[in-house]
């Protein structure tokens, strides 16, 4: 049959095109780009001093194990993997105080991404219309907000010194009103890389104790701050002072699972006996998402968490990645006033990521002139930086700021 004689409605040439992703253009340019000394900071990914992200040693161990013994890829249901799900919850909440008392459950996710997700839709299902979220934010967050059809309301996260604008997010949490929620990086903020201090966390977790909002903090980057416990630092703080909230977990960074896509949502219930109707909300959630999470990720961090001698493994490799990453802040930061830049900031702040305010035209000479590859708004990963190109990256930033 032809088209012009069917009697039915084309349907799929109404959608209009959409902006590619500016990330994986990025990615692009820099793969065409012939140049010897090109250096990448665009993607969010780990690198080491070669410029490799390398598999875990423990998690290769792990897998060989899975390899040897494992005996079925039988289906899990929505929840996933729950051995995978309690293991982590003694490093997220505290060995002492896992499961607050019963009153905290979790699922594995698809990622942090899948955590996210899973927390908006059902803290929608709940009755939520309108989300709090400091900017700027992992570009992410204001998607998932916009796809789930909720409302976004944001707030100045950083101020323009490099420090948190603490009295922005006390001023979200405080005129949130019933039917809204507070969306909270846990540690090592992407973008921006500024973290609240633990005395900020307390003012926070005072504040979400007298606020109607719903908590959901985000936690994609434990262990790549201060440490595993200092990162959980305001994430525990919040928990002791709220009746119940949503916690988005991902094992992307600090496991190297990047592709296997292993995150877990958790949440904590006003009391024990409120769990089992809200995880029979998130199960449905996810039967119609992704009906169930994979497998093999969760899996292997399952059995890294399980033997001591991986656990070990584990944390002396993530103990490294922190290491690095601080020398490199370090160096930025003693680089102090670069052209017009003053890089001093980046020594406080965290993680893989920082922001540097550059214009859009200074960002393109980096490109064109220097090889220098970073995203559109100033942010940069810090973990592409080593002390092969450091003094080159530098340079490059006094001979475009001055």
């Amino acid at each position: 049959m032809s088209f012009a004689r069917h009697g039915g409605r084309i349907m799929l040439d109404r959608l209009e095109p959409q902006s590619p992703d500016a990330l994986l253009a990025l990615i692009k340019l820099y793969a065409a780009d012939d140049r010897a000394d090109k250096i990448d900071l665009g993607v969010g990914v780990y690198r080491t001093n070669e410029g490799d992200t390398p598999v875990f040693g423990a998690i290769k161990a792990a897998e060989a194990k899975l390899v040897e013994q494992q005996d079925s890829k039988s289906y899990l249901g929505p929840e996933g993997d729950l051995g995978f799900v309690h293991a982590l919850m003694p490093y997220i909440f505290g060995k002492n105080d896992a499961t607050k008392g019963g009153r905290i459950e979790g699922m594995q996710t698809p990622g942090g991404t899948g955590a996210v997700r899973l927390a908006v839709a059902v803290a929608k299902q709940a009755g939520v219309t309108a989300i709090h979220m400091g900017t700027p934010s992992w570009p992410n967050h204001a998607q998932i907000l916009s796809d789930v059809a909720v409302t976004t309301r944001t707030f100045d996260h950083a101020n323009a010194d490099g420090t948190a604008n603490i009295d922005a997010v006390l001023g979200a949490i405080r005129t949130a009103q019933d039917g809204e929620a507070v969306l909270l990086h846990g540690c090592c903020h992407n973008p921006t890389g500024i973290d609240y201090s633990n005395d900020q966390w307390d003012q926070i977790a005072e504040a979400l104790a007298n606020s109607k909002a719903l908590a959901i903090i985000d936690v994609a980057y434990q262990g790549l701050g201060a440490g595993l416990e200092e990162d959980a630092y305001g994430l525990r703080k919040v928990l002791s002072a709220v009746p119940e909230a949503l916690v988005a977990y991902s094992c992307d960074k600090n496991f190297g699972m990047y592709r296997d896509r292993v995150g877990a949502l958790y949440v904590m219930a006003e009391s024990s006996d409120k769990l089992d109707p809200i995880l029979s909300n998130l199960n449905a959630l996810a039967r119609a998402s992704w009906s169930m999470p994979p497998d093999h990720g969760g899996a292997a961090v399952r059995v890294v968490l399980r033997d001591d001698k991986m656990t070990g493994q584990w944390l002396e490799e993530l103990g490294d990645m922190r290491a690095r990453m601080r020398e490199v802040r370090t160096t930025l930061a003693d680089a102090g006033d670069v052209g017009t830049l003053d890089l001093r900031p980046l020594g406080n702040q965290n993680g893989l990521f920082a922001v540097l305010p550059l214009e859009k035209e200074q960002i393109q000479r980096l490109r064109d002139d220097h090889a220098i590859y970073m995203a559109g708004s100033g942010r940069i990963n810090v973990a592409g930086l080593h002390k092969g190109n450091i003094d080159k990256f530098i340079a490059a930033l006094a001979d475009v700021t001055s």
